[in-house]
């Protein structure tokens, strides 16, 4: 490695010279600082590597955005934790900052945010949907999900859902509805279209439900998720402004380039980049990464799911969590999130997703906001415009591709380990790299803490220098392990 020819090399850091290898500590570079990467930074940072945090944007937090612009915080990505729970990783830090969570959900929705208690739906002319309709076509589509599970062991081959519901309906006409209820069926599936942040025809009957749920329901962050990043982000050496373009490791170590031209050099990286990111190609790997490596980063499936946040001056709506328009198809469908329940703003979230977010992604933010202010007068005549609006464009930042990563057809699961396997010194991490948790951020953050620890023992081990009576980084439990003993 040629030092002398690249003097702000030193001075960005993380260098660690090989032949003093007394006087560097060890060092890492973290690519990305959304919930993975910070995550990966704070537990490195506390095991005393010297670490930096290359992040492309202006701000932290990736895919978690908080914005203040109304004068109080909302969300523009994630807004939930997802398992209100002493198990999700992410309770204990939530819970020590005080922070309120708002449960929006019991433990049993696998397909929506809210459990069915606290909603209106209505059809596009403005008439509310009968309360006892929505709840027997609900228990319809439980059933259409249950049928969808014998297709599934009778096929070898995957198919999209949409598939197994034409294939469903050919063999069980029962449970094919018509008129309003049809149309209730669809906001349904629309619904279980913005979990996945992707259309039915692409969404894996193999797969869909195979992400573990914890239990305790959803719990929506009153005060934003941004409290949580900037507290585990604290004293962490982070770099904005720093798009990376190149990560070599040919050396003993790693070279990160970043677009201006300068090289950060460190003995290990973390790439915690968005799935979305890393499809574009727009990090060069020398050399490539391994076939297996490259086929999960093209096979994994990245969704889409926008918010559009209206700010009223007064609430002119029912005094419920979310308002729903029934339509035709799912794609007609309308989905509006109450914060003011939650947080007492006055503030609807409207929250398209799969071809309907991306077809808004065309539009201006005045256009888009102007799209979802006429879904909502088509249900409530009466409404009064917004104030202010925001509009989020996860599919079209260059800085994230997307909003969050799904089993697509005919795709095995174990994508999400295969991404998330190391390739020598490089380690990676975010929701994409989550089995069991994708497309959530406890699911980021575990991942954030894994990838930290398998690069805290690898680059230690280099060296000869692992404690193993060192507790494993965000161990606080005492476990009783049996022995390992292997055959000869």
């Amino acid at each position: 490695m040629d030092k002398k020819s690249n003097s702000q090399v030193k001075t960005a850091l993380c260098y660690s010279t090989y032949e003093r290898r007394s006087s560097a500590s060890p060092s890492v570079i973290v690519i990305g600082a959304g919930f993975a990467g910070i995550a990966a930074a704070r537990a490195l940072h506390d095991a005393s590597f010297q670490v930096i945090v290359l992040e492309s944007r202006d701000r932290v937090g990736g895919r978690v955005h908080t914005d203040y612009s109304f004068g109080f915080p909302v969300d523009l990505g994630a807004s939930w934790l997802h398992g209100v729970c002493k198990e999700n990783p992410l309770a204990p830090v939530i819970g020590r900052l005080g922070l309120p969570l708002y449960r929006t959900s019991g433990d049993n929705s696998v397909l929506y945010d809210h459990d069915l208690e606290s909603y209106a739906l209505f059809d596009v002319d403005g008439n509310q949907v009968p309360q006892e309709l929505v709840s027997k076509v609900g228990e319809t589509f439980e059933s259409i999900l249950k049928e969808a599970n014998l297709v599934r062991q009778e096929f070898s081959e995957d198919m999209s859902i949409q598939r197994a519901m034409s294939i469903i309906f050919e063999r069980r006409p029962d449970l094919r509805l018509e008129g309003l209820g049809h149309k209730v069926l669809q906001w349904y599936l629309c619904r279980m279209e913005g979990w996945f942040a992707a259309d039915a025809d692409t969404i894996s009957l193999q797969c869909w439900d195979q992400e573990e749920l914890l239990p305790g329901g959803h719990g929506l962050m009153v005060r934003g998720y941004l409290p949580v990043i900037n507290t585990l982000a604290k004293g962490l050496d982070i770099r904005l402004g720093h798009r990376v373009t190149k990560i070599d490791r040919r050396y003993k170590g790693v070279k990160v380039t970043v677009e201006d031209g300068r090289t950060f050099i460190a003995d290990a990286a973390v790439i915690a980049v968005p799935l979305g990111v890393l499809k574009s190609n727009c990090i060069k790997f020398e050399p490539r990464l391994p076939a297996w490596k490259e086929s999960a980063i093209a096979d994994l499936g990245i969704g889409i799911e926008n918010k559009i946040i209206l700010h009223f001056e007064k609430v002119f709506w029912p005094k419920v969590e979310f308002l729903g328009v029934v339509s035709e198809t799912s794609y007609g469908c309308s989905y509006f999130l109450n914060l003011h329940k939650a947080t007492g703003h006055s503030v609807l979230v409207y929250m398209p997703a799969g071809q309907l977010a991306r077809d808004i992604e065309k539009m201006t933010d005045e256009a888009a906001a102007n799209f979802a202010f006429t879904q909502l007068k088509r249900i409530l005549p009466n409404a009064s415009s917004p104030i202010q609006y925001l509009v989020s464009h996860w599919g079209t930042d260059r800085n994230s591709l997307g909003s969050y990563s799904y089993d697509i057809v005919g795709q095995p699961h174990d994508l999400y380990e295969r991404l998330r396997i190391p390739v020598d010194n490089l380690f990676f991490a975010g929701e994409a790299t989550s089995m069991d948790y994708p497309g959530s951020v406890h699911g980021a953050y575990s991942t954030g803490l894994m990838a930290a620890e398998g690069c805290r023992t690898h680059v230690l081990e280099r060296y000869g220098e692992l404690d193993l009576f060192q507790p494993v980084m965000g161990e606080d439990v005492s476990v009783s392990v049996p022995l390992l003993i292997s055959r000869m």
